[in-house]
Protein backbone atom coordinates (compact mmCIF):
# COMPACT_ATOMS: atom_id res chain seq x y z
CA UNK A 1 0.00 0.00 0.00
CA UNK A 2 1.64 3.43 -1.13
CA UNK A 3 -0.29 5.76 1.87
CA UNK A 4 -1.22 5.22 5.38
CA UNK A 5 -3.86 2.82 6.18
CA UNK A 6 -5.33 5.69 8.63
CA UNK A 7 -5.77 7.93 6.03
CA UNK A 8 -6.95 5.62 3.32
CA UNK A 9 -9.89 4.92 5.63
CA UNK A 10 -10.28 8.52 6.21
CA UNK A 11 -10.69 9.29 2.89
CA UNK A 12 -13.21 6.53 2.52
CA UNK A 13 -15.55 7.64 5.45
CA UNK A 14 -14.93 11.83 4.40
CA UNK A 15 -15.30 12.04 0.78
CA UNK A 16 -18.95 12.52 0.16
CA UNK A 17 -18.98 15.86 -0.36
CA UNK A 18 -16.07 16.25 -2.77
CA UNK A 19 -17.74 13.26 -4.74
CA UNK A 20 -20.96 14.27 -5.05
CA UNK A 21 -19.40 17.17 -6.38
CA UNK A 22 -17.02 15.36 -8.51
CA UNK A 23 -20.51 13.77 -10.06
CA UNK A 24 -21.89 17.34 -10.50
CA UNK A 25 -19.12 18.12 -12.94
CA UNK A 26 -19.82 14.92 -15.56
CA UNK A 27 -23.32 15.68 -15.09
CA UNK A 28 -22.79 19.46 -16.07
CA UNK A 29 -20.40 17.98 -18.85
CA UNK A 30 -23.22 16.23 -20.50
CA UNK A 31 -26.75 17.72 -19.91
CA UNK A 32 -25.02 21.52 -19.64
CA UNK A 33 -24.55 23.82 -16.57
CA UNK A 34 -28.12 24.98 -16.82
CA UNK A 35 -29.84 21.60 -16.49
CA UNK A 36 -27.67 20.74 -13.20
CA UNK A 37 -28.12 21.94 -9.71
CA UNK A 38 -25.89 21.27 -7.52
CA UNK A 39 -26.16 21.86 -3.30
CA UNK A 40 -23.45 20.07 -2.07
CA UNK A 41 -20.76 22.57 -1.43
CA UNK A 42 -20.67 25.53 0.60
CA UNK A 43 -18.74 27.47 -1.60
CA UNK A 44 -20.59 30.97 -2.20
CA UNK A 45 -22.00 32.24 -5.26
CA UNK A 46 -22.33 35.49 -3.84
CA UNK A 47 -18.90 38.28 -4.12
CA UNK A 48 -17.18 40.23 -1.84
CA UNK A 49 -18.85 43.59 -0.84
CA UNK A 50 -17.61 46.48 -2.84
CA UNK A 51 -15.16 47.63 0.25
CA UNK A 52 -13.32 44.51 -0.02
CA UNK A 53 -12.62 45.42 -3.76
CA UNK A 54 -12.23 48.74 -3.33
CA UNK A 55 -9.32 48.23 -0.64
CA UNK A 56 -7.97 45.56 -2.68
CA UNK A 57 -7.64 48.16 -5.89
CA UNK A 58 -5.72 50.49 -2.95
CA UNK A 59 -3.19 48.21 -2.02
CA UNK A 60 -2.51 46.83 -5.46
CA UNK A 61 -2.12 50.54 -6.59
CA UNK A 62 -0.53 51.81 -3.88
CA UNK A 63 1.87 48.93 -2.94
CA UNK A 64 3.42 49.29 0.58
CA UNK A 65 7.07 48.39 0.87
CA UNK A 66 7.62 44.99 3.01
CA UNK A 67 3.88 44.11 2.72
CA UNK A 68 4.18 40.65 1.25
CA UNK A 69 7.14 39.60 3.73
CA UNK A 70 6.73 37.65 7.16
CA UNK A 71 5.01 38.81 10.29
CA UNK A 72 4.54 37.97 13.97
CA UNK A 73 3.36 34.53 14.02
CA UNK A 74 0.12 35.88 15.53
CA UNK A 75 -0.04 37.80 12.57
CA UNK A 76 -0.35 41.91 12.33
CA UNK A 77 -0.65 43.99 15.60
CA UNK A 78 -2.69 46.65 13.81
CA UNK A 79 -5.28 43.59 12.23
CA UNK A 80 -5.45 41.89 15.55
CA UNK A 81 -6.52 45.48 17.27
CA UNK A 82 -9.34 45.78 14.59
CA UNK A 83 -10.55 41.69 15.30
CA UNK A 84 -10.45 42.47 19.26
CA UNK A 85 -11.98 46.10 19.35
CA UNK A 86 -14.95 44.82 17.09
CA UNK A 87 -15.38 41.68 19.73
CA UNK A 88 -15.07 44.23 22.43
CA UNK A 89 -17.44 46.31 20.74
CA UNK A 90 -19.99 43.17 20.02
CA UNK A 91 -19.88 41.24 23.41
CA UNK A 92 -18.87 44.00 25.95
CA UNK A 93 -15.78 42.05 27.01
CA UNK A 94 -12.50 43.43 27.22
CA UNK A 95 -10.57 41.38 24.36
CA UNK A 96 -7.46 42.84 23.28
CA UNK A 97 -4.99 42.44 20.50
CA UNK A 98 -3.17 39.66 22.66
CA UNK A 99 -6.26 37.81 22.45
CA UNK A 100 -6.29 37.05 18.86
CA UNK A 101 -4.24 35.16 16.32
CA UNK A 102 -4.58 35.27 12.73
CA UNK A 103 -5.47 31.91 10.96
CA UNK A 104 -5.56 30.47 7.53
CA UNK A 105 -9.19 30.09 7.60
CA UNK A 106 -11.66 28.28 10.61
CA UNK A 107 -10.17 24.81 9.56
CA UNK A 108 -6.53 25.55 10.13
CA UNK A 109 -7.40 27.72 13.37
CA UNK A 110 -9.33 24.64 14.71
CA UNK A 111 -6.40 22.31 13.98
CA UNK A 112 -4.11 24.93 16.26
CA UNK A 113 -6.73 25.00 18.97
CA UNK A 114 -6.25 20.83 19.19
CA UNK A 115 -2.85 20.91 19.07
CA UNK A 116 -2.45 23.23 21.78
CA UNK A 117 -4.64 21.78 24.18
CA UNK A 118 -5.03 18.11 23.42
CA UNK A 119 -2.77 15.36 24.97
CA UNK A 120 -2.72 12.14 23.41
CA UNK A 121 -5.87 10.04 24.37
CA UNK A 122 -8.28 13.22 25.71
CA UNK A 123 -11.44 13.44 24.62
CA UNK A 124 -13.59 16.57 22.12
CA UNK A 125 -17.21 16.27 22.31
CA UNK A 126 -18.95 17.52 19.15
CA UNK A 127 -22.40 17.25 19.03
CA UNK A 128 -24.21 15.35 16.02
CA UNK A 129 -25.16 16.46 13.70
CA UNK A 130 -21.40 18.16 13.00
CA UNK A 131 -19.02 19.25 10.01
CA UNK A 132 -17.55 16.74 8.32
CA UNK A 133 -13.53 17.03 9.07
CA UNK A 134 -13.80 17.52 12.72
CA UNK A 135 -13.04 13.81 13.55
CA UNK A 136 -10.14 14.50 11.49
CA UNK A 137 -8.71 17.65 12.96
CA UNK A 138 -9.02 16.05 16.42
CA UNK A 139 -7.35 13.05 15.47
CA UNK A 140 -4.82 14.89 13.80
CA UNK A 141 -3.26 15.98 17.11
CA UNK A 142 -3.93 12.40 18.71
CA UNK A 143 -7.27 12.84 20.02
CA UNK A 144 -10.25 11.41 20.02
CA UNK A 145 -13.94 12.32 19.57
CA UNK A 146 -17.22 11.38 21.74
CA UNK A 147 -20.38 12.44 19.46
CA UNK A 148 -23.35 13.65 21.48
CA UNK A 149 -27.11 13.74 19.52
CA UNK A 150 -28.29 17.16 19.76
CA UNK A 151 -32.45 16.73 20.06
CA UNK A 152 -33.31 15.14 16.57
CA UNK A 153 -36.59 17.66 16.86
CA UNK A 154 -34.86 21.22 16.95
CA UNK A 155 -31.15 20.31 16.68
CA UNK A 156 -30.51 22.15 19.75
CA UNK A 157 -28.11 21.05 22.32
CA UNK A 158 -29.07 18.61 24.93
CA UNK A 159 -27.06 20.18 27.44
CA UNK A 160 -28.32 17.12 29.92
CA UNK A 161 -26.88 14.75 27.71
CA UNK A 162 -23.79 16.74 26.92
CA UNK A 163 -22.98 16.71 30.98
CA UNK A 164 -23.38 12.76 31.16
CA UNK A 165 -20.36 12.69 28.41
CA UNK A 166 -18.36 14.61 29.90
CA UNK A 167 -15.33 12.15 32.18
CA UNK A 168 -11.82 12.71 33.51
CA UNK A 169 -10.36 12.58 29.73
CA UNK A 170 -12.73 15.75 28.57
CA UNK A 171 -10.54 18.52 27.22
CA UNK A 172 -13.18 20.23 25.19
CA UNK A 173 -16.41 21.12 23.84
CA UNK A 174 -16.93 21.44 20.34
CA UNK A 175 -19.81 24.23 19.15
CA UNK A 176 -21.08 25.67 16.03
CA UNK A 177 -23.79 28.32 15.56
CA UNK A 178 -25.32 28.84 13.28
CA UNK A 179 -24.82 25.53 12.43
CA UNK A 180 -23.58 23.02 9.39
CA UNK A 181 -25.40 21.07 8.45
CA UNK A 182 -28.84 22.27 10.00
CA UNK A 183 -28.44 25.96 9.86
CA UNK A 184 -30.00 25.96 13.84
CA UNK A 185 -28.63 29.03 16.33
CA UNK A 186 -28.28 28.35 19.74
CA UNK A 187 -30.00 30.91 21.65
CA UNK A 188 -28.21 32.62 24.44
CA UNK A 189 -30.22 30.47 27.41
CA UNK A 190 -28.49 27.38 26.09
CA UNK A 191 -24.99 28.43 26.16
CA UNK A 192 -25.66 30.22 29.33
CA UNK A 193 -26.76 26.47 30.37
CA UNK A 194 -23.73 24.91 28.63
CA UNK A 195 -21.49 27.82 30.74
CA UNK A 196 -23.30 26.69 34.22
CA UNK A 197 -22.98 23.47 33.35
CA UNK A 198 -19.19 22.91 32.87
CA UNK A 199 -18.33 25.02 35.91
CA UNK A 200 -19.98 22.83 37.52
CA UNK A 201 -18.05 19.63 35.82
CA UNK A 202 -14.71 21.73 36.11
CA UNK A 203 -14.97 21.75 39.90
CA UNK A 204 -16.09 17.98 40.08
CA UNK A 205 -13.16 16.99 37.61
CA UNK A 206 -10.10 19.52 38.47
CA UNK A 207 -9.83 20.37 35.33
CA UNK A 208 -9.99 23.05 32.72
CA UNK A 209 -12.43 22.06 30.51
CA UNK A 210 -12.66 24.29 27.19
CA UNK A 211 -15.44 25.48 24.53
CA UNK A 212 -14.41 25.87 21.11
CA UNK A 213 -17.13 28.10 19.28
CA UNK A 214 -16.59 27.12 15.09
CA UNK A 215 -18.30 30.56 13.89
CA UNK A 216 -17.57 30.89 10.19
CA UNK A 217 -21.41 31.63 10.03
CA UNK A 218 -21.50 33.99 12.85
CA UNK A 219 -22.79 37.16 10.45
CA UNK A 220 -25.43 35.38 8.89
CA UNK A 221 -28.60 35.64 10.93
CA UNK A 222 -31.89 35.89 9.70
CA UNK A 223 -35.25 37.41 10.65
CA UNK A 224 -33.20 40.38 12.20
CA UNK A 225 -31.50 37.87 15.05
CA UNK A 226 -27.83 37.87 16.04
CA UNK A 227 -25.83 35.15 17.13
CA UNK A 228 -25.24 35.09 20.58
CA UNK A 229 -21.61 35.17 21.70
CA UNK A 230 -19.84 32.55 23.47
CA UNK A 231 -17.62 35.28 25.38
CA UNK A 232 -20.89 36.03 27.55
CA UNK A 233 -22.14 32.79 28.77
CA UNK A 234 -18.82 30.48 28.52
CA UNK A 235 -15.37 31.36 30.77
CA UNK A 236 -13.02 29.02 29.10
CA UNK A 237 -13.98 29.86 25.41
CA UNK A 238 -12.39 30.04 22.50
CA UNK A 239 -14.23 31.45 19.06
CA UNK A 240 -12.62 30.29 15.37
CA UNK A 241 -14.09 32.03 12.66
CA UNK A 242 -12.56 32.91 9.07
CA UNK A 243 -14.07 35.83 6.25
CA UNK A 244 -15.27 32.68 3.99
CA UNK A 245 -18.56 33.35 4.33
CA UNK A 246 -19.47 36.74 5.65
CA UNK A 247 -16.71 38.04 3.31
CA UNK A 248 -17.20 35.22 0.79
CA UNK A 249 -13.29 34.64 0.75
CA UNK A 250 -13.52 31.10 1.17
CA UNK A 251 -10.22 30.61 -1.25
CA UNK A 252 -8.78 33.27 0.77
CA UNK A 253 -8.49 31.27 3.65
CA UNK A 254 -8.42 33.67 6.27
CA UNK A 255 -9.95 34.40 9.76
CA UNK A 256 -9.23 34.34 13.83
CA UNK A 257 -8.97 32.55 17.03
CA UNK A 258 -9.64 34.22 19.73
CA UNK A 259 -9.77 33.50 23.53
CA UNK A 260 -12.01 35.03 26.59
CA UNK A 261 -9.80 36.96 28.70
CA UNK A 262 -11.53 35.08 31.52
CA UNK A 263 -9.95 31.54 30.60
CA UNK A 264 -8.39 29.94 32.65
CA UNK A 265 -3.91 30.68 32.03
CA UNK A 266 -4.98 32.36 28.84
CA UNK A 267 -1.26 34.49 27.86
CA UNK A 268 -0.08 30.36 28.54
CA UNK A 269 -2.92 29.28 25.98
CA UNK A 270 -2.53 31.89 23.49
CA UNK A 271 1.08 31.21 23.55
CA UNK A 272 0.98 27.39 22.46
CA UNK A 273 -1.35 28.78 20.10
CA UNK A 274 1.12 31.41 18.45
CA UNK A 275 3.49 28.25 18.49
CA UNK A 276 1.48 25.50 17.33
CA UNK A 277 0.61 28.77 13.63
CA UNK A 278 4.31 28.51 13.53
CA UNK A 279 5.02 24.60 13.59
CA UNK A 280 2.09 23.01 12.02
CA UNK A 281 3.27 25.12 8.78
CA UNK A 282 1.14 27.76 8.40
CA UNK A 283 3.41 30.09 10.10
CA UNK A 284 1.39 33.69 9.46
CA UNK A 285 -2.42 33.76 7.74
CA UNK A 286 -1.58 35.86 4.49
CA UNK A 287 -0.40 38.84 5.09
CA UNK A 288 -2.12 40.72 1.53
CA UNK A 289 -5.67 39.08 3.36
CA UNK A 290 -4.44 40.67 6.47
CA UNK A 291 -4.15 44.40 5.93
CA UNK A 292 -7.29 43.79 3.68
CA UNK A 293 -9.37 42.58 6.11
CA UNK A 294 -8.45 44.75 9.16
CA UNK A 295 -10.60 47.33 7.91
CA UNK A 296 -13.45 45.24 6.94
CA UNK A 297 -14.54 44.00 10.43
CA UNK A 298 -17.70 45.64 10.02
CA UNK A 299 -18.38 44.62 6.42
CA UNK A 300 -20.21 41.94 5.52
CA UNK A 301 -22.21 40.51 2.34
CA UNK A 302 -26.01 41.03 2.09
CA UNK A 303 -27.44 38.29 4.50
CA UNK A 304 -31.16 39.83 3.15
CA UNK A 305 -29.92 37.67 0.17
CA UNK A 306 -29.79 34.14 1.86
CA UNK A 307 -32.45 34.81 3.54
CA UNK A 308 -34.51 34.94 0.56
CA UNK A 309 -32.85 31.74 -0.71
CA UNK A 310 -33.93 30.03 2.42
CA UNK A 311 -37.56 31.35 2.48
CA UNK A 312 -37.63 29.88 -1.33
CA UNK A 313 -36.08 26.39 -1.28
CA UNK A 314 -37.36 26.03 2.53
CA UNK A 315 -41.21 26.99 1.86
CA UNK A 316 -41.25 24.90 -1.62
CA UNK A 317 -39.71 22.05 -0.33
CA UNK A 318 -41.87 22.07 2.96
CA UNK A 319 -44.95 22.41 0.56
CA UNK A 320 -43.91 19.12 -1.38
CA UNK A 321 -43.75 17.31 1.92
CA UNK A 322 -40.26 17.38 2.54
CA UNK A 323 -39.86 17.62 6.67
CA UNK A 324 -37.18 20.05 8.11
CA UNK A 325 -35.90 22.10 10.89
CA UNK A 326 -36.17 25.76 9.84
CA UNK A 327 -33.04 27.42 9.58
CA UNK A 328 -31.87 30.53 11.59
CA UNK A 329 -28.45 31.50 10.20
CA UNK A 330 -26.14 29.86 7.52
CA UNK A 331 -26.77 28.52 4.21
CA UNK A 332 -27.60 24.91 4.51
CA UNK A 333 -31.00 23.09 4.64
CA UNK A 334 -31.04 19.74 6.67
CA UNK A 335 -34.07 18.02 5.53
CA UNK A 336 -35.26 14.18 6.63
CA UNK A 337 -34.94 11.85 4.32
CA UNK A 338 -38.37 10.46 2.27
CA UNK A 339 -36.47 7.60 2.22
CA UNK A 340 -35.13 5.53 5.31
CA UNK A 341 -31.65 5.22 3.00
CA UNK A 342 -30.55 8.55 2.92
CA UNK A 343 -27.29 7.53 0.46
CA UNK A 344 -29.88 5.97 -1.89
CA UNK A 345 -32.57 8.96 -1.82
CA UNK A 346 -29.09 10.94 -2.98
CA UNK A 347 -28.72 8.82 -5.67
CA UNK A 348 -32.46 9.45 -6.76
CA UNK A 349 -32.06 12.56 -6.61
CA UNK A 350 -28.93 11.89 -9.22
CA UNK A 351 -31.50 11.59 -11.64
CA UNK A 352 -32.80 14.66 -11.28
CA UNK A 353 -29.32 16.56 -11.57
CA UNK A 354 -30.00 17.24 -8.48
CA UNK A 355 -26.52 17.02 -6.63
CA UNK A 356 -27.23 16.69 -2.23
CA UNK A 357 -25.05 15.63 0.59
CA UNK A 358 -26.50 12.49 2.55
CA UNK A 359 -26.80 13.12 6.27
CA UNK A 360 -24.35 9.88 7.14
CA UNK A 361 -21.95 11.90 6.14
CA UNK A 362 -22.06 14.64 8.81
CA UNK A 363 -22.77 11.82 11.30
CA UNK A 364 -26.88 11.26 10.77
CA UNK A 365 -27.90 8.73 8.61
CA UNK A 366 -32.21 9.58 7.23
CA UNK A 367 -31.25 13.04 6.40
CA UNK A 368 -29.55 15.13 3.76
CA UNK A 369 -27.81 18.46 3.27
CA UNK A 370 -28.53 21.24 0.64
CA UNK A 371 -26.25 24.52 0.40
CA UNK A 372 -28.18 27.23 -1.14
CA UNK A 373 -25.48 29.49 -1.42
CA UNK A 374 -26.23 28.77 -5.27
CA UNK A 375 -26.75 31.22 -7.66
CA UNK A 376 -30.42 32.53 -7.23
CA UNK A 377 -31.28 31.22 -10.93
CA UNK A 378 -29.77 27.92 -9.69
CA UNK A 379 -32.51 27.21 -7.13
CA UNK A 380 -35.25 28.83 -9.56
CA UNK A 381 -34.73 26.31 -12.26
CA UNK A 382 -34.42 23.61 -9.79
CA UNK A 383 -37.85 23.83 -8.52
CA UNK A 384 -39.28 21.46 -11.17
CA UNK A 385 -36.49 19.03 -10.45
CA UNK A 386 -37.69 18.84 -6.71
CA UNK A 387 -41.15 18.32 -7.72
CA UNK A 388 -40.30 15.49 -10.12
CA UNK A 389 -38.25 14.12 -7.79
CA UNK A 390 -40.58 14.22 -4.73
CA UNK A 391 -42.97 12.15 -6.60
CA UNK A 392 -40.56 10.41 -7.52
CA UNK A 393 -40.13 9.51 -4.19
CA UNK A 394 -43.78 9.49 -2.99
CA UNK A 395 -44.17 12.47 -1.32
Amino acid sequence: MSIATKVQGAIEKASWIRRMFEEGAALTARYGAENVFDFTLGNPAVEPPEAFRRELRKLAEQPIPGMHRYMNNAGYDFTRKAVAEFLAEQTGVAVTASHVVMICGAGAGLNVVFKTILNPGEEVVILTPYFVEYKFYVDNHGGTTKEVWTDRDTFQPDVAAIEAAIGPNTRALLINSPNNPTGVVYPAETLAAIGAMLERKQKELGRTIYVISDEPYARLAFDGNKVPQAFNYIRNSIVVTSHSKDLALPGERIGYLAANPAMDDCALFMEGAVFCNRVLGFVNAPALMQRLVAGLQRESVDVGEYQHKRDILYNHLTDLGFHMVKPGGGFYLFPQSPLEDDVAFVRKALEHNILLVPGSGFGAPGYFRIAYCVAMDVIERSLPAWDKLAKDVGL
